[in-house]
């Protein structure tokens, strides 16, 4: 089986509580959709509580705006690292608080350095993640893509802003021919987003009194903290 998990955003107790759920077994497999940091109280015990769960299991980690944010303002480069500006007042403050980033005599985004198992947790994420008939993006994909018939082109076209970031495409129709499975919106409700069959929106809100949710796979169930 395949275990999907939504935004977590440094809720580690949400994420102990979802994982005692799980009835994972030796074979199954997790992909976590970004988000792991910002708003909560414990980003470094979230993203150290997955490195431990990927010592037991194959896990697949994408990259959220979140951490897009956190790791441009760090400094680092690459084409799906921005928004660095924006990073303290989406809740950053409460991950650098949670790495003792306040905590040294002269704080400096610049000189600051990540433990290193974490920062090869960072390094590894990905912008999407196809499996079978579903594919996994933090946010969604861009109009045009979603307008071509071909899964495949469409990825190769992506940006990475629309991956990370958008709002209007996920629960758009398309003819990509697979459903996909996304966080970074939560709905009103805070419920799963059924848009079947185009799409699966699993933020349910876990930073803002909602569950942590996990779809699993291909039954379709849900299971949440």
């Amino acid at each position: 089986m395949l275990y999907v998990v939504g935004d977590i955003h440094g809720e580690v107790e949400r994420l102990e509580g979802l994982l005692a759920k799980l009835p994972l077994r030796p074979a199954d497999r997790m992909v976590f959709l970004g988000d792991y940091i910002d708003r909560g109280p414990d980003a470094h015990g979230v993203v150290s509580r997955l490195i431990e769960l990927s010592s037991r299991y194959p896990c697949t980690f994408l990259l959220g705006n979140h951490e897009s944010m956190f790791l441009d303002f760090l400094g680092w480069r690459g084409r799906a690292y921005f928004g660095g500006h924006a990073f303290l007042m989406n809740g950053g403050d409460r991950t650098l608080e949670s790495y003792g980033y306040f905590d040294t005599a002269e704080p400096n985004p610049r000189t600051f350095e990540l433990p290193a198992d974490h920062a090869l947790f960072y390094k590894s994420l990905r912008l999407f993640h196809r499996e079978g008939d579903y594919l996994f993006v933090h946010a969604g994909l861009g109009e045009r893509q979603l307008a071509s018939d071909d899964v495949d082109f469409a990825l190769r076209k992506a940006k990475p802003a629309d991956l990370i970031w958008s709002r209007s495409t996920p629960g758009m129709p398309h003819r990509l021919g697979v459903t996909i499975v996304y966080g970074h919106t939560p709905t009103p409700d805070l419920e799963v987003c059924w848009n079947q069959p185009f799409s699966i929106g699993i933020d349910t809100g876990a930073v803002f009194g909602g569950s942590l949710t996990a779809l699993r796979l291909p039954d379709e169930a849900i299971f949440q903290s």
